[in-house]
């Protein structure tokens, strides 16, 4: 549980320094467009680092199901939200990193139906 929350709170970390680094440093540097999407990888990395926040607190999970929902939403934040600021950034080339996109997103879905799979499990076994 530990190391879950230690990655979550450096994620929460990340995700405000990347922010205030788009909202000051970036707004000038890239276009409009490029802005949304980075911002786009920032709102979605906080979302997730409040729901690691919650599961990994959560007391009514064994530490087995909290990990299997931490491991795809750190994989849903670092493919998803990292591509996104890799392409905006203009990093690499957005044909190899365009296709990470969609593959993070498919890991939050993921992790979001454990979630969703467990509450109801836990609703038919109370």
């Amino acid at each position: 549980m530990k190391i879950n929350l230690g990655i979550t709170a450096i994620l929460g970390f990340l995700a405000i320094v990347l922010g205030a680094f788009g909202a000051h440093a970036l707004k000038s540097k890239i276009g409009l467009d490029q802005l949304k999407v980075f911002e786009t990888g920032v709102r979605y990395q906080m979302y997730h680092v409040f729901v690691l926040l919650f599961v990994n607190t959560y007391t009514g999970f064994s530490q087995r199901v909290k990990n299997r929902i931490s491991i795809f939403f750190f994989i849903g934040i670092l493919f998803f939200s990292g591509s996104l600021y890799c392409l905006s950034l203009e990093i690499i080339v957005p044909k190899l990193i365009g296709p990470i996109t969609p593959l993070g997103g498919l890991f939050f879905i993921i992790g979001w139906l454990i979630l969703a799979f467990q509450f109801f499990k836990k609703q038919t076994t109370s």
